[in-house]
């Protein structure tokens, strides 16, 4: 009787999964800014996100999740487009994509669907990211948003409520202001105690108080999105996933390709198709999210895109994805830089390796800088972390399973074969394996650079060039940089 009754219930499912997947779903991606995914609740941080809690709860949480780069423009070109930084033009920061690319837009809109971006752009030029464009969802201030009919956003709500009455399906794109600095929403006090992760430093704690603020701050803007969702029986049939973008900008996070840099947290929920209360540990990627929505909504996936689609992970038919993730950063850019420092990375299943293309530079930036001059008179520990962020040897390694903040650089051990002067390696068994992983993956790097004609040093030194016109044109103004 018991097995009898599972089966019924497997069949069930299966039928409403079916019925799901048959009707054009609609895509909501609410996306984070600057957020550390280790820092919420639901990844066992001290920042209360209880509507996220809840979306995990009805759907699936991914613990792999990957961004192209850990600044905001680079990752949201990506994030549209489903190509790497280079391929699309949009490497550096304040960045715009080669004219001829094509965004998440131009493959929905001509199978009748509204897509739409509300809040944050960072993108560029126009003709690439052809978006209804909705002026809310990144507020200035907390006094600046003024509800309607009890909504903080009134505006997204529209766009809802227009697409059921006029049965359009849609996509979009609610990207956040929170919580990048300045961290002036939400309540700091429940914070002031809170533990501080090896990315932030003493002086930090107050800071990363109101940070902790921000990101419950934007949980409650998810919530607020869920209920629109709710009241308007538009629930059932959309796909919402929830990200946090890259680290944020305390040491180690943003602007780096360390684990925190440039992970990101995600969580997809879709009732009847995606199993409740699910984890994936499968690698999965910012440039995926395209590809996936083109086939939950039964469209072509353009052979042309880097990302390739999670559907089946999310429908639980397989637990692997992708062998490995790709990241880079490019300095030039970066406002207050000055030095060129790129970086690029690649992530296993257990290691990161980092290369660093400019190691006779320092990582130069005001955070950097600030850090290192607010700790010279700490204790040797705190200066010696200091100094790791602002100067780094040409390759990198980290076992991101024990080690997330990656603290401990393994790479003279992967480069050795003397196991007397071993402390973190238990036995000779585990050093060849470090040192076939880092080969590996220095190896799986080298071939992801090629194919995306990514020439290393001189495509940090062409930066400028592939920044927007606005930004290049601020940058004539101001005194030339390096």
């Amino acid at each position: 009787m018991e097995k009898l009754r599972g089966i019924q219930i497997a069949l069930l499912f299966t039928c409403v999964l079916t019925s799901q997947a048959s009707a054009e779903p609609n895509f909501v991606f609410i996306l984070a800014d600057d957020c550390s995914y280790r820092d919420l609740e639901l990844y066992g941080g001290p920042a209360l996100t209880p509507h996220i809690n809840a979306l995990a709860q009805e759907g699936m949480t991914f613990s792999r999740c990957y961004q192209s780069a850990p600044m905001c423009s680079p990752t949201r070109h990506a994030l549209y487009t489903g190509l790497y930084p280079v391929k699309n033009g949009a490497y550096p920061n304040h960045a715009r994509a080669y004219a001829n690319i094509k965004s998440i837009p131009h493959y929905l809109q001509p199978a009748g669907y509204r897509v739409a971006l509300a809040g944050k752009t960072h993108i560029s030029p126009d003709t690439v990211f052809p978006f209804e464009y909705i002026k809310e969802f990144a507020d200035p201030t907390d006094e600046d948003v003024v509800a309607v009919d009890g909504w903080r956003y009134p505006q997204v709500k529209n766009f809802f409520q227009e697409s059921r009455d006029k049965e359009v399906p849609f996509c979009i794109f609610l990207c956040s202001n929170e919580p990048h600095s300045p961290y002036n929403k939400g309540d700091a006090a429940p914070y002031r105690d809170a533990k501080l992760s090896p990315q932030q430093f003493d002086f930090q704690r107050e800071n990363y108080a109101s940070y902790l603020a921000e990101i419950t701050y934007f949980d409650g803007q998810v919530g607020e999105i869920m209920r629109m969702l709710g009241e308007l029986g538009l629930r059932e049939n959309t796909l919402v996933m929830v990200a946090t973008e890259q680290g944020s900008g305390f040491p180690f996070g943003k602007w780096t390709c360390y684990e925190i840099g440039v992970a990101s947290g995600l969580v997809a929920s879709w009732p009847g198709v995606i199993e409740p209360s699910s984890r994936a540990d499968a690698i999965v990627e910012y440039t995926d999210v395209v590809p996936t929505f083109l086939e939950a909504a039964g469209k072509e996936i353009p052979s042309s895109l880097d990302g390739r689609s999670f559907l089946g992970v999310l429908r639980g038919e397989r637990e692997t994805h992708s062998e490995y993730a790709y990241s880079l950063q490019t300095t030039r850019g970066v406002n207050g830089y000055q030095q060129p420092y790129g970086i690029r990375t690649v992530v296993g299943q257990r290691y990161r390796y980092i290369r660093n293309l400019f190691p006779e530079n320092e990582f130069s930036i005001p955070s950097s800088r600030s850090v290192y001059n607010k700790t010279r008179q700490s204790d040797e520990p705190t200066r010696q972390r200091a100094e790791r962020y602002l100067k780094r040897p040409a390759e990198e390694l980290y076992d991101v399973l024990r080690d997330p903040y990656c603290q401990t650089n393994l790479i003279e051990l992967a480069n050795s074969t003397d196991l007397a002067n071993s402390t973190e390696l238990a036995n000779s068994t585990e050093l060849a394996e470090l040192n076939a992983s880092k080969r590996k993956l220095s190896q799986a790097l080298d071939l992801w650079m090629t194919r995306q004609a990514d020439t290393g040093r001189q495509v940090e030194l062409d930066a400028h060039d592939r920044q927007a016109d606005w930004y290049r044109a601020r940058l004539s103004r101001e005194k030339p940089r390096p």
